[in-house]
């Protein structure tokens, strides 16, 4: 076999490599406001639970889903998914926390350190879960409670006391840059139901109805080899297309180390349909911003994509959602 025969070869596993990745169903794959408009009522929980229902699909979260979750934990090796909480101001992070100490160690010896720190935390940078009460849509919250629930003295309904008992359920990483042989995905690049069904025949695991999925595009691993970027501009995420394969599996939680959504969504109007479609029509609640590097290395260490997730959001009344510490244990 000559050198150009070979060439002929590799070019040849290249291409069907990138077939496998970006197949022409993803071509199909358009959507516009329109679609939209429409999968909100096609893939719409509202009343699923009961007309005064505020959890949405954490009711997916059974005792007995609890229990298979427990049943994860055979070492007892915990992996936090979230990123330090920033004092810095950088590109990337306008709005970091706010850190004030009001007792310290310098000065006449006392016996206290005392501190105060405030955050806006929904945006790029810090870790988060996003409460039902998050986005509007036509003037509605999720299960049709009007937008006017929430107010200057907070969210009336869907708030993230909702959560105050915290969140236990099975955890899956779907590590989509793994999937395609890189340490990151570019910004812009868009995650289809494919790639999710690619996952799952990877690792011979079938999201389940209950489960928590984290998507890893490497956004942070890519911020560590080029630096920052305007996140809100272009990052990696699912394309809108995959709200559907969210619904028919009935996912309970998304994660995702950005927004979940790819940016720019490429439909025009619609900013985050990922978030729209999640948050309003199907009632699930949205970590944003994880860091999932490390938990990418310790699930590849062990090729085990699922474990324990357990995160417990603060119980602020009225609030639209919480930073927070999600933990993955194996």
């Amino acid at each position: 076999m000559n050198r150009n025969h070979i060439s002929i070869i590799g070019l040849a596993i290249v291409l069907i490599a990138a077939f496998q990745f970006h197949p022409v169903a993803q071509a199909q794959q358009k959507l516009t406001e329109t679609d939209i408009d429409r999968l909100m009522k096609e893939l719409s929980n509202w009343g699923r639970w009961g007309k005064d229902d505020q959890l949405g699909a954490l009711n997916l979260i059974t005792p007995a889903k609890r229990k298979q979750a427990a049943a994860l934990v055979t070492e007892g090796v915990a992996v936090s998914l979230a990123r330090d909480a920033n004092t810095e101001t950088e590109s990337d992070n306008p709005n970091p926390y706010q850190h004030t100490m009001n007792l310290t160690g310098d000065g006449p010896p006392g016996q206290w350190s005392v501190d105060t720190f405030s955050i806006l935390f929904h945006g790029y940078q810090h870790t988060h879960l996003d409460a039902l009460c998050h986005i509007f849509y036509k003037g509605k919250m999720y299960n049709g409670y009007p937008q006017q629930e929430v107010t200057a003295r907070g969210a009336g309904r869907l708030a993230i006391t909702n959560l105050k008992q915290g969140i236990f359920t099975r955890g899956i990483l779907m590590d989509m840059a793994a999937l395609k042989g890189v340490p990151y995905l570019d910004p812009g690049v868009a995650i289809y139901p494919e790639d999710l069904e690619a996952w799952e025949k990877r690792t011979g695991i079938k999201v389940a109805s209950g489960d928590a999925v984290f998507i890893r595009t490497g956004r942070w691993a890519l911020r560590a080899a080029k630096g920052p970027w305007d996140v809100e501009k272009g990052s990696a995420g699912l394309h809108a297309s995959c709200a559907r394969w969210l619904k028919q599996r009935d996912v309970a939680l998304l994660g995702s180390d950005a927004a979940s959504d790819v940016l720019p969504s490429g439909i025009e109007g619609v900013t985050h349909p990922v978030h729209l479609l999640a948050l309003n029509a199907m009632g699930i609640h949205i970590f944003d911003n994880c860091d999932l590097e490390s938990l990418s290395v310790a699930a590849a260490q062990r090729k085990r994509w699922t474990f324990l997730l357990s995160a417990a959001p603060l119980p602020i009344t009225g609030g639209t959602g919480s930073p927070l510490n999600p933990i993955a244990t194996f």
